[in-house]
Order: structure tokens, then C-alpha cells, then sequence
């Protein structure tokens, strides 16, 4: 790696010539696929960038900016600014995020992670250029064709448009998010022959391409006639998700992201489904048994374990693109003319449609089925991904009932008892293999009716859990000698009086979820107790008030104090108090 070496911070770049850059894209090619095949990572994105960004920061000037939207394609720009020696760290606890992270180095002029947003940050940064008397500094955004589907995108061209701001917008078209792109704005990226007749040139902006992404001559050319303008404009490149590897060439959307070695060998000891794998053919046997059952997605077909649906029937499971908010009152206007609508979505992406969850659907009273992916904790992804403020934002909105499953029999349970409601119900299920109740002492049908199963019995001190966290207090209860009570709550909001006048007698209880403490499961339920006179006192744990970073689930669970080895200690110094 001759010239990589040679390259410590992203102005290093510019002093290369058009060869030595050729060189240096090789380079970093090379590095990222011998890198993140062992270390994990997001994969083929970032190989379908290399010679855009070698290009994009040999042009740059000092003052300029570069964002990226989504951010899981910025790993070159990460080496060539000074972080190379920190690739196989990325993702890991401590290491460097897998995303643009503003306080990990000043080249991350701004943080992402979920999609859409770049054109709207690149955007306010040039106007205030503009108000700070720094018209010649540059800010690009770099937008994949899929972060397009999202209307925020648009709405932000739109005011782009009208703009003076020097924003430099580069469409890189790759016809592909993380599943193959579709819809009408995919269909008329590959259309595009010429700078006239585009949706672009419709808003008023001046339009260069389409432009091969893996030729650097022609890169640096457009590249280069761009800088020289001024205001918005759009440069539309051509790439290749998992150019340079055959295998991601071959299989973009499994090789999106990679798992490191280690991990891999973990997976394979898993047996049975995972969550979004249940979810997937639950939802199949229910298509096949009633024609109204319709599912909605954004954009994650094959991550939310849906692909089999789509194939077998693709006039009734919708891919709205990265549309959440649309998705969410495309699947109100279902219901309303009558259909049985399921709309699965990661946690952290159903933050993006609250209003359209308050208004369009809770509202309403419409009996849309949420079901939300990725709830809790989600490892590597970090800040911008984990689910934890779910039970929080969706247990203060009126007439939704909602589900935390521990099992696999149970989120069936809680599916049935969905199909047969008239009104909102949403569902979370963490990521990972779902476990079964399988040698468990566990009323099922008194679990779904009652929305609570006692697991164990105990006096004095009570865990009560939902979710994932029910299967870390399983393993903390076998690590202390004390006997506490443990309660799994599955239904989050309305519990039951025969719950709550069980915890009532307990001298302390033990709340711990896999969610945000301020509004959780906990404080609900510490505040319906104290309505019916509960004095004892009550320890809360899971998620903290704080953002929490990118590492292993193991890691992060003792980073938040609920590991199961915390979970027993707190048990245990309580257990002495008494």
C-alpha cells in the first residue's frame, strides 16, 4: 500500500497525479475487502465508492465539505482522512462507528445513518456559508439513488431549487439500496440519457451525466466543471454495489453488510428461526388463508424476512422505498377501505413516521398491525439503529395495544390475537434467533389473556421484564442464591389488576427492558402501582438516559448496568437490605 501509506489526512489526496490516483483507489479497494472480511462491516457500498471518493477529495478544496447520506458507504472517505489504521476496529466497542460521526474526526462534517437527510444538512450548512460572508466554500452531498425514495430527499430539492447556496449534489445511482430499487424514481434514474427533460432540471437545477463512477478521468472531469459553478447542482454517477469483489458484484443485497469471522461461527451453532424469519412466514400463512391480509415494508424486503411473501404474492406485499412515513399511512388508507394491513419496520425507522402513527392511524382507530423489527439494543449499527425508545413513544399514544414477546410462541399468540382486533396493535421483537418455551413452566393461553406469566416464584423483591430482557433476568436468576419473584409482562400498556396487586406486596421490585428507561415498561408500571397505594420501592434498569454506542449486545447490556451478572448483583444487594 504504497500511496495509502503515504495518505494521513484527506487533504493528502489532492497532491496526487491521475495515475498515482488510480493507484490509490486500487489500494483502498484492497484494503477494505481484506479488512471487513475479517473485522465485518457494511461491504459492498463502500467498494461501489472508491474511486468517487478518491476523485471527490482530490478536488476538494481545505474549506469544503463532504456528506454522505446513510453514511455506511463513507469507509474510504474515513481512510483517506486519517482513520486507515483504525478500519478493523470499526463497529467494535471503543472502535470507530460505521457511520459519519462529527466528534470522531473533522472530516464527518455531519452525522448520519438513517436515509434522506444529506441534501437538507448540505443545504442549511451552504446558506449559512452564504450569512457568514463564505460563498466560496463548497458543501457535496453524496445521495444513493435508494436514499431518493425518501421524501425528505425531495423536499429538500425542492428548496433547493430556489436557493443560491453552493451545494454540489452527487446522485450516486447504483440501482440498489440494500434490496434491488423500485419504483418510479429508480425507473427514470436509468432512463436518464441527457442533461434535459430530468426530474432534476424540473427543479430548476443545472444536471451533469450520467457519469461512469469507476472511471476516474471522467470522474475528475465532471467533478472538476462542477466546482467551477456556483449554487445547487446535480452530478449523477453510475456504480457498482461491490465493484471489485465478484461475490458482492454477484449478490449485492447479501453482501450489503458482512459478518467478521467469529460471528459467522456463532451463527452457525444457532438452531432455529430468527425473529424476522418467524415474523416472515407467519405473515405468509396468514396471506394464504385470507386474500385481505396485505403487507408494507420500506425498502427492507429481505432484512424484515418478507421475501417469500413478496414472490408468492406480489400484488398484495407492498416495498414503499425509504418511505416510512408514507408506508405508515399507505397501510392506514388499507385498512380503512377494509384490507388487514401488516407493516414491518425496523424500531429506529418507525421513529421517522410518529406523526403518521398518531394521526393516521391511532387516531383513527384503524387496525393496522405494526410490526417492529430490531426492537432493543441492535450491537455494531450503534446510536442511529438501536430500537430503544419504541415502548416509550408508542405507550403514550391512545388506543394502541402493544406486545413484547419473550418466545416464539408468544409473538404468534399476540399475531392472532392482532388479526382478530379492531384497532392499532403493534408487536416488537428483538433481532437474533427467537427462542421457544420449550421446557418452560408457562401458561401460554394465560400469558395472552392476561398479558403477564409468573416464571418464578418469590417473596420480598420482584424482576418484572418484557422482551429480550426476559431471557437475560433467566440468566441472571441462576446466578444468585437469592429466590426473587420473576414476572414477564408481553402486553406493555393496560396491565392487569391481577399483576398489579401481586407487585403490590413486594418490599422492592426490579423493572429491567431492553428499551429507554424514561417512559419504559418501568416507570409505567411503578406509576399504575403507586395509583393503588404501592409504598415499597422500585429499581429501574435498562437503557439509560443517554445515547448509547456502537459495540457487541454483550457489551452494550453491561455498558447500560442490565447484564445478567448486574441484574443478579442488584438482586442480591437488595436481597441483603431486607
Amino acid at each position: 500500500m504504497f500511496y495509502l501509506n503515504k495518505i494521513n489526512k484527506s487533504t493528502d489526496v489532492a497532491g496526487l497525479n491521475p495515475s498515482e490516483l488510480a493507484q490509490l483507489a486500487d489500494e483502498c479497494r484492497h484494503y477494505i475487502i481484506e479488512t471487513i472480511l475479517k473485522s465485518g462491516g457494511h461491504f459492498a457500498g463502500n467498494l461501489g465508492v472508491v474511486e468517487l471518493t478518491v476523485a471527490l477529495m482530490h478536488c476538494m478544496n481545505r474549506q469544503d465539505r463532504l456528506i454522505w447520506d446513510v453514511g455506511h458507504q463513507s469507509y474510504v472517505h474515513k481512510i483517506l482522512s486519517g482513520r486507515k489504521n483504525d478500519l478493523p476496529g470499526v463497529r467494535t466497542f471503543g472502535g470507530i462507528s460505521g457511520f459519519p460521526k462529527r466528534d470522531e474526526n473533522p472530516a464527518d462534517a455531519f452525522g448520519t445513518g438513517h436515509s434522506s437527510t444529506a441534501i437538507s444538512a448540505a443545504l442549511g450548512m451552504a446558506e449559512a456559508d452564504l450569512l457568514q460572508n463564505n460563498p466560496n466554500a463548497l458543501t457535496i452531498a453524496v445521495v444513493g439513488d435508494g436514499a431518493l425514495t425518501g421524501g425528505m430527499a425531495f423536499e429538500a430539492l425542492n428548496n433547493a431549487g430556489t436557493s443560491q447556496a453552493n451545494v454540489l449534489i452527487v446522485i450516486n445511482d447504483n440501482h440498489i439500496g440494500i434490496d434491488p430499487n423500485n419504483g418510479a424514481i429508480d425507473r427514470h434514474l436509468q432512463s436518464i440519457e441527457s442533461s434535459t427533460d430530468n426530474v432534476f432540471t424540473l427543479f430548476g437545477l443545472p444536471y451533469t451525466g450520467p457519469v461512469d463512477g469507476h472511471n476516474l478521468n471522467e470522474l475528475l472531469h465532471a467533478i472538476r466543471s462542477n466546482i467551477g459553478l456556483t449554487g445547487p447542482r446535480i452530478l449523477h454517477v453510475k456504480t457498482i454495489k461491490g465493484k471489485g469483489y465478484t461475490p458482492a458484484e454477484t449478490e449485492q443485497t447479501r453482501w450489503h453488510s458482512t459478518a467478521s469471522y467469529v460471528k459467522i461461527e456463532n451463527v452457525q451453532q444457532q438452531s432455529g428461526l430468527k425473529w424476522h424469519e418467524l415474523v416472515g412466514q407467519e405473515l405468509l400463512n396468514l396471506a394464504q388463508n385470507d386474500n385481505k391480509v396485505v403487507g408494507i415494508t420500506p425498502a427492507m424486503p429481505s432484512g424484515s424476512g418478507l421475501q417469500q411473501c413478496f414472490n408468492e404474492f406480489p400484488d398484495r406485499f407492498f416495498d414503499t422505498g425509504i418511505a416510512e412515513q408514507h408506508a405508515a399511512t399507505f397501510a392506514a388508507g388499507l385498512a380503512a377501505a377494509g384490507m388487514k394491513p401488516y407493516l414491518v419496520v425496523y424500531s429506529t425507522f418507525l421513529q421517522r413516521a410518529f406523526d403518521q402513527v398518531i394521526h393516521d392511524i391511532a387516531l383513527q382507530q384503524l387496525p393496522v398491525t405494526m410490526l417492529i423489527d430490531r426492537a432493543g439494543l441492535v450491537g455494531e449499527d450503534g446510536p442511529t439503529h438501536h430500537g430503544v425508545f419504541d415502548m416509550a413513544f408508542l405507550s403514550c399514544i391512545p388506543g394502541i395495544d402493544l406486545y413484547a414477546p419473550a418466545w416464539k410462541e408468544e409473538l404468534q399468540e399476540y399475531l392472532r390475537i392482532a388479526t382478530g382486533a379492531n384497532k392499532p396493535v403493534a408487536i416488537r421483537y428483538p433481532k437474533g434467533p427467537a427462542a421457544g418455551i420449550q421446557g418452560k413452566n408457562i401458561d401460554l393461553k394465560q400469558l395472552t389473556e392476561k398479558g403477564y406469566s409468573l416464571l418464578q416464584t418469590g417473596s420480598g423483591i420482584a424482576l418484572v421484564s418484557c422482551g429480550l430482557a426476559t431471557l437475560l433476568c433467566e440468566k441472571a436468576v441462576e446466578q444468585t442464591a437469592n429466590n426473587p419473584g420473576h414476572f414477564h409482562i408481553g402486553r406493555i400498556k393496560n396491565f392487569h389488576p391481577e399483576l398489579l396487586n401481586d407487585l403490590k406486596q413486594c418490599t422492592h421490585i426490579v423493572t429491567v427492558e431492553d428499551g429507554c428507561i424514561p417512559g419504559g415498561m418501568g416507570h409505567q408500571l411503578l406509576n399504575c402501582l403507586q395509583q393503588i397505594g404501592f409504598r415499597g420501592q422500585c429499581t429501574n434498569l435498562g437503557v439509560p438516559d443517554r445515547f448509547i454506542p456502537h459495540g457487541s449486545n454483550e457489551k452494550l447490556y453491561e455498558y447500560c448496568g442490565f447484564a445478567p451478572h448486574q441484574i443478579a448483583d442488584c438482586v442480591q444487594k437488595l436481597s441483603s437490605q431486607l
